[in-house]
């Protein structure tokens, strides 16, 4: 035996030249070791052993056996040697111990037979040590058999390293490999790490001759091309030279395809093997309905699903479950209607199709009740859900924002022992960060055995989601120290966090390093980047990657759209979608959203119009709730309140919450109390607990000077336990976010801050600005109604831009609520006085202050 160390030059490893060394393949057992009883009754229960076993009633051959022993007798090695391969077939390994066993009592001599029936035994148990054990106390009773039986029990039991090195070792000794070998140690060498000396093998079958004379050889080659390497090239070429096909190859092949991503292929190569007079079983079928469904071909996939029943296999479990899958993925209008009739109409269901269903309503949207209901049915029953099952159920409760029901889920995937499998304690970790417990969340990450790169990718998203940037960038330094590796989806979460609060300069950073890392023509993060920019208030950047990112997708050029839209450049937006019209881009709804958007932020009335009647009938998409809520923006924003409530009123679905509010927000900006009334009345009586409304109605009070009736409505707040969003501002100085409140002093530069705003308050007023005292809602003196309005969180964050940075570049600030009008005033002022640019994002839209004048034009 030689101790194989893997070369470090593949090419240096010398292989013996194939001389078939011919090794009996069993040897007879002396005749003074052949059990020779002499009584009647030994032959009357060996007959009935021989009886039961022709029957395939092994546990009574089994009881037959125990008969014997108790008598102090023992079969031949034949019928040890029947018994064994009885066991190994019915996949009966406790049983199969027991032979071994009682063949250890019998004292007979053991033949190679029966020694490479143990090691395929011990093999198919995933006891590969007891079969080591057996082959090496075998000596030169080893023959090819048990050579194939030892590296093949190495493959099987994911011991690659030991299977290459018996192969080997195998050659050294001087066996030629069989078909079994091979097979064997290609599985073996089905990853990355072992690759490279499968490619070497590889050139050693080809002398051979099992290449094209063997089928589970050539199956053994396409998996390790593909495994190893996701050579699908170099796997389809071994498919095309392999002389003899069968249903097997065929499936495995169209399978291979559809996992790595090329459902197209894989549908071709289904219809080539139709052709091919190839009858589909339920393995090929149940993966060609995948690779519909990844495509969203929902037609396509009702004909293979004809096809599934004209083969009269609609109803097996297998093929069932990619059918519920595939209507789940790929009906247009999120409905599960058709993939619950499959799932119904199944005799049987097991765990795949009980978590294909629950998965299909938790991936639809809005159907999380009804999944929650069919766990329960589920857990209820004789089927016990997996670490997937339990992983969409999380999802379900993320996204219903219940963390009660969380926790009790979660009980459950303890109490069976699931709790250490990546994928459910992913999900636990966003479900918690959805329902805003990012202690906990993080709790969920830190006790993760093994933190694989995608639970690394969830904490990250989470905090970027949370608004902690910081601890998310913290996290994407730890990944790079544990070598674990980033992908597009951890910049891209990175991107997002940095956008969320608005940290240009760490959005910088994290380019730079895309740049370093060979991402930068990826279109998931091309696509992340230009809305990063964009939300960080620097547009002209956005538009660069745009340009140079090549061909983009609909999520390029809507990112690029809502971000000419959220600066108010509605000519540049709506020019970016014609442009993408004449580039062959079907808009989405989302596209839509921005066009109109778009015009809303500029009053191009007839415009905003224009598009949302020509979204269904020249693209066939029909209007949302947020569709409506754009138009009644647009037209409350002009003043057109009556149209935009004859608009409300008309709508082929009742106004939610974020239509009334938007029409409620424009009646505060023109005054109209009776409408304002109106529509604040309509939003209570949905939902009594909306603070939104009574805000916005409060505001709208105050502006008229009512403020017994703003008295009236914080009181029935109060009553309510509602509270007030507050407003805050924040800015990011040398990469560190400070964040500031109304009246706020805990900076400790407060008092250089309140100095720098008297001056600015001095200068300000020499050029003619008027405090805006109309905007303080309380009922308060005129001089404190002033000295409130420069207590305002984003005059805070401005004056401290001021004097934390010296350089020509804008000061870019941002705010949770929508900006005072008061401070869009003073901030033309304050860009004159200081000759600096001012970017203020606020929760609707950019402002551009340049030169005493902003880019929205005074219409916001």
């Amino acid at each position: 035996m030689i101790s194989l160390s893997l070369p470090s030059s593949p090419a240096k490893t010398h292989l013996p030249s194939p001389k078939p060394t011919n090794h009996p393949s069993r040897q007879k057992p002396p005749s003074s070791t052949t059990f020779k009883p002499q009584n009647s009754s030994f032959y009357s229960l060996k007959d009935r052993l021989f009886h039961h076993l022709n029957a395939g009633h092994l546990q009574k051959a089994i009881s037959t056996l125990d008969q014997m022993s108790l008598q102090g007798t023992h079969p031949d090695l034949i019928t040890y040697s029947l018994l064994l391969k009885s066991c190994i077939r019915s996949h009966n390994y406790q049983l199969g111990h027991l032979v071994h066993h009682r063949l250890t009592q019998s004292g007979l001599e053991l033949d190679s037979v029966i020694l490479n029936s143990l090691i395929s035994l011990y093999s198919k148990c995933g006891d590969w040590q007891q079969a080591h054990e057996i082959f090496e106390s075998m000596g030169n009773k080893r023959d090819l058999v048990s050579w194939s039986a030892l590296i093949s029990c190495y493959a099987n039991n994911e011991k690659a390293f030991e299977a290459i090195s018996a192969f080997f070792d195998m050659l050294e000794c001087g066996f030629y490999p069989n078909e079994y070998c091979f097979t064997g140690v290609f599985r073996a060498c089905s990853n990355k790490e072992n690759i490279s000396l499968g490619k070497i093998i590889f050139g050693f079958l080809l002398k051979t001759g099992y290449f094209e004379s063997d089928v589970c050889v050539g199956c053994a080659l396409i998996d390790m091309f593909v495994k190893g390497n996701g050579d699908l090239e170099s796997a389809y070429k071994v498919f095309d030279r392999m002389p003899d096909r069968n249903v097997v190859t065929w499936t495995l092949m169209i399978t291979r395809f559809q996992q790595l991503g090329f459902s197209r292929d894989a549908v071709d190569l289904f219809l080539d093997m139709v052709l091919s007079g190839y009858v589909p079983d339920r393995f090929t079928l149940s993966g060609v309905v995948s690779a519909c469904a990844e495509m969203g071909l929902l037609s396509l996939g009702r004909q293979f699903h004809c096809l599934v029943m004209k083969s009269g296999l609609d109803l097996d479990v297998c093929v069932g479950c990619s059918l519920v899958d595939m209507y789940a993925k790929c009906v247009a209008d999120g409905s599960v209607d058709d993939a619950r009739k499959v799932f119904d109409r199944m005799p049987v269901h097991n765990v795949m199709s009980w978590t294909a269903i629950i998965t299909g309503y938790v991936q639809s949207g809005g159907c999380d009740r009804e999944a929650i209901e069919l766990f329960l049915e589920m857990v209820q029953g004789q089927v016990k859900p997996n670490h997937f099952t339990f992983s969409s159920v999380l999802k379900a409760c993320a996204n219903l924002s219940d963390i009660w029901l969380g926790e009790q889920v979660y009980a459950l995937v303890v109490k069976m022992r699931l709790a250490s499998i990546n994928c459910v304690g992913n999900s636990l970790i966003s479900m918690y960060s959805r329902c805003g417990n990012m202690e906990n969340a993080r709790k969920a990450f830190d006790v993760l055995f093994e933190k694989n790169l995608v639970s690394y990718n969830t904490i990250v998203n989470a905090y970027a989601k949370s608004l902690n940037s910081e601890e998310a960038f913290e996290l994407f330094n730890e990944i790079e120290g544990a070598g674990t590796g980033v992908n597009a989806f951890t910049f891209a979460s990175l991107l997002s966090g940095a956008s969320s609060i608005g940290a240009i300069g760490k959005g910088e950073q994290i380019h730079s390093r895309i740049l370093k890392s060979g991402f930068k023509s990826n279109l998931h993060i091309c696509n992340a980047l230009i809305s990063m920019y964009s939300r960080c208030g620097n547009i002209e950047a956005a538009f660069q990657v745009f340009n140079e990112m090549g061909d983009g997708n609909v999520i390029s050029w809507t990112s690029m759209i809502t971000g000419f839209a959220k600066h108010g450049f509605a000519t540049r937006a709506l020019e970016t979608f014609h442009k993408m019209l004449e580039a062959g881009v079907s808009p989405n709804e989302v596209t839509y959203i921005a066009v109109l958007s778009a015009c809303s932020h500029v009053g191009l009335i007839s415009e905003g119009l224009k598009h949302f009647k020509s979204m269904k009938v020249e693209h066939g998409i029909v209007p949302r709730m947020e569709h409506y809520a754009c138009v009644v923006d647009l037209l409350g924003r002009s003043g057109h309140l009556e149209e935009a409530m004859e608009l409300v009123n008309s709508m082929p679905f009742k106004a939610d919450a974020l239509v009334l509010r938007t029409f409620l927000g424009a009646c505060r900006v023109h005054g109209n109390m009776d409408l304002g009334k109106h529509a604040a009345e309509i939003i209570l009586e949905q939902d009594p607990h909306d603070p939104a409304a009574y805000i916005l109605l409060s505001n709208l009070h105050a502006s008229a000077g009512q403020w017994e009736e703003v008295a009236e409505i914080r009181k029935k707040m109060k009553e309510r336990n509602l509270t007030k969003e507050a407003g805050c501002s924040w800015i990011e100085v040398e990469n560190k976010v400070h964040k500031f409140y109304v009246g706020d002093t805990s900076h400790p530069q407060a008092q250089e801050i309140y100095d720098e705003l008297d001056q600015l308050a001095l200068k300000i007023k020499e050029l003619g600005y008027i405090p805006s005292t109309d905007f303080v809602l309380h009922d308060v003196e005129e001089e404190q109604k002033e000295q409130y309005l420069f207590q305002h969180s984003e005059k805070i964050a401005v004056a401290y831009g001021f004097i934390s940075t010296s350089t020509s570049r804008p000061i870019r600030v941002f705010k949770n609520l929508r900006v005072c009008g008061d401070c869009h005033t003073a901030f033309k002022y304050f860009s004159i006085v200081r000759r600096k640019e001012i970017v203020l994002r606020d929760a609707n839209r950019f402002h551009h202050f340049k030169d005493g004048t902003c880019s929205c034009n005074d219409y916001w």
